[in-house]
């Protein structure tokens, strides 16, 4: 299925509010989204790929957490899924302060944020709403997200984070005691409410194993920091 336009001025035979309604209905209903693992990996590993050929430093937490940031509309009531939050134009917009304060320094965080709408929620689901506010159409590829292929890729994806997470040895840097260590505590929770059945976004059985290892990996991550913590805190 190629992308679909939908103009929000336009309303011929009420074909086009019907389509908008039904599609609004259908992501309410359904959850369509990426899984969590699906970003969180592939914003990591373009976070690495940046950070690397840019030479700066990776703050591991803060790319997690650009990775996933767009569904914070989840969270915040009579807000769409996959809507302004996932807007291309919005997070170029917002990112530029960052690059002006930054500079180069800033483009791992920008490109793990522009991925989870251009890549990630792109090709699964209904789409985003990737142009608001200059344009509502929304755009899609159309993978069904319960899919063997979503599954693969979301495996592949993971599979290829953890890989280059232990050679670089950059696990090793999350349970070192950081400020930033504290901002693992929003993947931690969009993971963890992932797992939970009684949501009906919740994350099929075959992706039960990438997420649990994630969740664990965060939330041991932040014990170990609030565990250095309190032993600074005693002496």
């Amino acid at each position: 299925m190629g992308p679909l336009h939908y103009d929000a001025n336009a309303d011929t035979n009420g074909v086009n509010r019907k389509v908008h309604q039904s599609r609004a209905q259908s992501i309410l209903c359904e959850g369509y989204y990426v899984f969590p693992v699906g970003h969180l990996a592939l914003g990591y590993l373009l976070g690495k790929a940046m950070s690397k050929s840019l030479n700066v430093s990776l703050r591991i937490p803060l790319v997690l957490v650009a990775s996933i940031i767009s569904d914070i509309d989840l969270v915040i009531p009579g807000l769409q899924h996959r809507g302004p939050t996932h807007s291309l134009a919005l997070i170029i917009l917002l990112s530029l302060p960052a690059f002006v304060l930054y500079r180069k320094k800033a483009a791992p965080y920008f490109v793990a944020s522009f991925q989870h709408s251009i890549v990630g929620d792109f090709i699964t689901g209904d789409g985003v709403q990737a142009l608001w506010p200059l344009a509502p159409s929304w755009y899609w590829i159309g993978i069904e997200q319960r899919s063997l292929i979503n599954f693969s890729i979301e495996w592949i994806l993971f599979l290829a984070s953890m890989t280059i997470m232990f050679k670089t040895k950059d696990v090793m840097i999350l349970f070192q005691h950081h400020a930033s260590n504290i901002f693992l505590s929003i993947p931690l929770l969009a993971t963890l409410l992932s797992t939970l059945p009684s949501l009906s976004h919740s994350i099929p059985l075959e992706l039960v194993i990438p997420h649990l290892v994630y969740l664990i990996l965060f939330a041991l991550s932040i014990f170990a920091d609030f565990r250095c913590i309190l032993r600074r805190s005693i002496r």
